[in-house]
């Protein structure tokens, strides 16, 4: 969701294990030359949505990578199978109230731009949260945690699953 770390827990993890990081939004913008803002302005989120789901048929290679995707990356069920066969999907989840406040902070958010932007973002985190609880294979909460902590956190789940012989993940010490 929107507010949740995502991009910056994603180079905590980059750093913590030396693994690429991919971001769903930066290459989404790359391919088109614009800003999140500007594609939905220009484009609307249907394209959008459509660019996010090329970029992930792209990832296939079996090349192991971070991949931070946009909170609505979910609502496809392509790229949630695509995810799935990629590797662990990590939902960084945060109570409502918190994730409203960081997403707000930006003004970068194209589907805050709306009269109501508190009612919009709660509409949108109620019909999403279910998809990314039925999904994930790991949840933290990122609510009172660092994006440092939370990638502590994500590692040491990690490290339980390789343990249990689940994860195809390396983990460096860190």
């Amino acid at each position: 969701m929107m507010g949740a770390g995502k991009s910056s827990v994603g180079a905590c993890l980059r750093r913590r294990t030396g693994l690429g990081l991919l971001d769903m939004d930066d290459i989404v913008a790359s391919k088109f030359g614009l800003s999140i803002p500007e594609i939905f302005a220009e484009h609307g989120e249907k394209k959008f949505r459509e660019a996010e789901t090329v970029a992930l048929r792209c990832m296939r290679t079996g090349d192991q990578a971070i991949i931070v995707t946009g909170g609505g990356g979910v609502l496809r069920k392509e790229n949630v199978e695509i995810l799935k066969s990629l590797g662990v999907i990590v939902w960084l989840d945060a109570d409502e109230k918190t994730l409203f406040a960081r997403a707000s902070r930006k003004q970068n958010r194209p589907l805050l731009r709306t009269k109501n932007p508190r009612k919009a973002f709660s509409q949108i985190h109620d019909a999403r949260r279910p998809l990314y609880s039925s999904i994930a294979d790991i949840r933290v909460d990122t609510s009172v945690l660092t994006g440092e902590e939370v990638a502590v956190a994500i590692l040491a789940k990690f490290r339980r699953m390789n343990a249990k012989g689940k994860s195809p993940i390396p983990v460096k010490a860190s």
